[in-house]
């Protein structure tokens, strides 16, 4: 790859860094759309002993890329993201994609596409990962920064997912005791 090629997939990937998501940092400081790609694939690194039958490199892989498509239209919360949404951001992705150095085109491609279809369980379980890593991160956040939708979301976003995958669905149960434990300490602050 050219250094002026590299530097180009660079400069869209550096966007990641500016765009942030719905969700704050434990100090309170919105999360960038880097910052959960990153810490979605320190997870999937930090599993990959859970899954030695799967391609844990290609779940890395693809936890790096599956929001590249927000350097171009930004993080639309999932419970505000419409169909004309995810198909703006996927044309602008594939166009992007299409002007990739043919070394890397294919792959990121195929990466793309099987994280859309689904259909792998690796696909399944970089996606069930997703999820996980935004609810840790809501929990993470003071409870004040939730809207009042959240608070049932947050035990029920990822819930599909994680049926596959038995570390995961305990991992989920963990993740909900915490999340009902931060739900009642504010309760009880009200009264």
């Amino acid at each position: 790859m050219k250094p002026t090629e590299l530097l180009d997939i660079l400069r869209v990937a550096e966007k990641l860094k500016c765009n942030t998501r719905h969700c704050v940092t434990s100090t309170g400081r919105p999360e960038s759309v880097a910052e959960h790609s990153w810490r979605l694939a320190l997870m999937a690194m930090l599993l990959s002993g859970e899954f030695p039958e799967l391609d844990m490199d290609r779940v890395i892989r693809m936890c790096l890329i599956h929001d590249l498509g927000e350097a171009f239209t930004g993080d639309i919360p999932t419970f505000e993201k419409t169909d004309a949404d995810s198909r703006r951001e996927d044309a602008l992705f594939s166009r992007w994609l299409e002007g990739l150095p043919l070394e890397i085109r294919g792959q990121w491609q195929g990466l793309w596409r099987e994280w859309e279809d689904q259909e792998t369980v690796e696909a399944r379980l970089a996606k069930a990962l997703d999820r996980l890593e935004a609810v840790i991160q809501h929990d993470e956040s003071d409870i004040a920064t939730w809207l009042p939708l959240e608070y049932s979301l947050q035990l029920t976003y990822g819930a599909e997912n994680v049926r596959e995958f038995p570390c995961l669905r305990e991992l989920k149960s963990e993740i909900d005791r915490w999340t009902r434990e931060k739900i009642a300490r504010a309760e009880q602050k009200e009264q």
